[in-house]
């Protein structure tokens, strides 16, 4: 299937692109099982991110976009921050625009939790969730603890730029075990150990230290409008996250919602092939995601 249609969609304070791979008929997405269309959702990640997953379902139509404020996605009101309800909106907006019918969606991290918001508004737009590793603090026993320390990530960001915010992130996000009142206090990582700049160079329009921390991981999901929607929800976390925030959260919410969660292969990042210089197990991932899939 090497059909690619990249479709440009005007939305309240965005211009969006997203990607059609595949042809669309009939009212879902071509192939030989005629299953519908299957969108990767990430957050703040863009679409270039599922190259590597994507590559493992040329049977099927599948859909990938950049997410406002991230790549080709450019945001035209100015804002500096957005939450999950509008990601959410723009998803309605870009399944709408497809005219293919309910979706099957495949969301990891902020992309998780944008979905989440997306069902509990709009559920007949979404036929299959898999949230993977939506890092929302809300359901966290510590997420008192949690949300001072992305705040802090937050500030350190808007204070002293990229490097320092992202290596107080990554040691947040690969921490295992709930956060201590003082997390926020401890002695802050050095970014040059992450390969990290040490020096600001005066941006400050990163999506995920800027635009996106705060709104994702101070979401409340609304379990019960997400109980109550047809569409069949799975949530899931990496074999190898357990014990670390996403993962945590992502456990919190299956309990939440009386069903078991799914444990993909891997880690945060297990569909990456090498995208951001990062490796996961795509090929694996990609069968354990079909199979779920297939369970409909």
């Amino acid at each position: 299937m090497s059909e690619l249609e990249t479709r440009i969609l005007e939305v309240p304070g965005a211009t969006l692109r997203y990607d059609i791979h595949g042809e669309l008929k009939g009212g879902q997405g071509a192939g030989a099982t005629h299953r519908p269309v299957l969108m990767l959702v990430g957050s703040p990640m863009a679409a270039e991110g599922f190259g590597s997953l994507r590559s493992h379902f040329t049977d099927r139509t599948v859909v990938t976009y950049d997410p406002r404020g991230v790549g080709r996605s450019v945001r035209t009101d100015g804002a500096e921050e957005t939450v999950p309800e509008e990601h959410a909106d723009d998803l309605r907006r870009v399944i709408e625009d497809l005219g293919a019918g309910a979706v099957e969606m495949f969301a990891s991290s902020g992309g998780a939790v944008n979905g989440l918001a997306l069902v509990a508004g709009r559920p007949e737009l979404v036929r299959t969730l898999v949230a993977h590793e939506p890092p929302t603090a809300q359901v966290l026993p510590d997420r008192e603890h949690a949300l001072a320390a992305c705040e802090d990530i937050h500030e350190t960001y808007r204070r002293s730029g990229m490097g320092p915010a992202m290596a107080k992130f990554i040691a947040l996000t690969s921490a295992t075990g709930p956060f201590s009142a003082d997390w926020a206090e401890q002695q802050a990582p050095d970014p040059a150990a992450f390969g990290l700049p040490t020096e600001d160079d005066g941006n400050r329009d990163d999506p995920l230290l800027g635009q996106n921390i705060r709104g994702c991981t101070g979401y409340r999901p609304d379990f019960d409008a997400l109980r109550a929607a047809p569409t069949r929800l799975v949530v899931a976390a990496g074999k190898e996250s357990e014990g670390q925030f996403a993962a945590r959260s992502a456990a919190r919410i299956a309990d939440r919602l009386g069903i078991p969660l799914t444990v993909f292969p891997s880690h945060h990042g297990g569909f990456l092939g090498g995208e951001f210089g990062q490796q996961g197990e795509p090929e694996a991932f990609a069968t354990t995601l079909r199979e779920v899939l297939a369970a409909d």
